[in-house]
């Protein structure tokens, strides 16, 4: 399907995060899986950070959010300006000190944060030492779509922080249209990064994900941000994580892989006409 849409596709594979026979460090308080997650982000910044100095666009799949802590460190070692739109149910805004599940899917941005109060220890994480001396996102790069299960410390640190959100009331008051509008216009002069979770889709259109939330995007409202960003010309980047076939039936699994599938070409410039 990119092929029929004027992209010429370089196959990278599924990319082998190998723990081998070699045990793994113990995790510390509140972080799963740690040298196991930290390693494959570690592997995925790498080749991020380098195709994108190739003069490539990254199309990443994955995969739960955790892989964001990779492919957004390599994004941003690469462009260090780009602006970021995270289409999630959730702020992803945690770290292990403020976590409730210790799962880093919910922690991509609160690890990458700039933060005034100072950023993450990464030397008390392994597996995470590649990230001790940054990259960083600036408040102002990010710009939320879709939120509507926030934790109570992510909503303080948006707060204080003052990043721009719009949540599913957002897109009730003010429409899609006039949501991705304005995101665009705060990110404007920036290259983009898409990072597209699934689960900002209504969980009865796409029920195969791992943390369903009802009330969220309708078919068309996820494509339009999709094809707003497309049609902006500034997209240099994207990802769309958080599929899972495995966690519906059969018939849920095709519809969520389907919907996934439709949504990439969206972004990868696809219209009606």
């Amino acid at each position: 399907m990119l092929t029929q849409l004027g992209w010429r596709v370089e196959d990278m594979h599924d990319l082998r995060f190998d723990s081998g026979n070699h045990s793994t460090p113990a995790d510390p308080h509140n972080a799963r899986n740690c040298a196991l997650v930290g390693n494959g982000c570690n592997l995925l910044a790498n080749i991020v950070e380098a195709k994108m100095n190739e003069g490539r666009f990254p199309l990443i799949l994955g995969g739960d959010h955790s892989i964001g802590i990779g492919s957004l460190a390599g994004i941003l070692r690469a462009r260090p300006d780009t602006g970021v739109i995270w289409v999630d149910a959730h702020a992803d805004l945690n770290t292990p000190i403020t976590s409730g599940s210790g799962n880093f899917h919910g922690m991509p941005l609160g690890l990458l944060m700039d933060h005034p109060d100072g950023v993450y220890d990464f030397s008390t994480l392994p597996g995470f030492d590649f990230l001790v001396d940054g990259p960083r996102i600036k408040p102002e790069q990010l710009v939320y779509v879709g939120l509507r299960d926030v934790d109570q410390p992510e909503r303080v640190m948006i707060r204080n922080l003052n990043i721009k959100a719009y949540t599913m009331t957002d897109v009730d008051f003010l429409g899609i249209g006039q949501v991705m509008k304005q995101a665009l216009e705060h990110l404007k002069g920036r290259p983009l990064h898409l990072s597209y979770d699934i689960d900002s889709v209504d969980p009865m259109l796409a029920p195969a994900t791992g943390t369903k939330v009802r009330g969220g995007l309708t078919w068309r409202e996820a494509h339009f941000v999709a094809e707003y960003v497309a049609q902006s010309g500034d997209l240099a980047s994207a990802e769309i994580v958080e599929l899972n076939p495995t966690l519906s039936d059969d018939d849920g699994a095709n519809e969520t892989v389907e919907l996934g599938m439709q949504l990439i070409t969206s972004f990868m410039g696809k219209s009606i006409i």
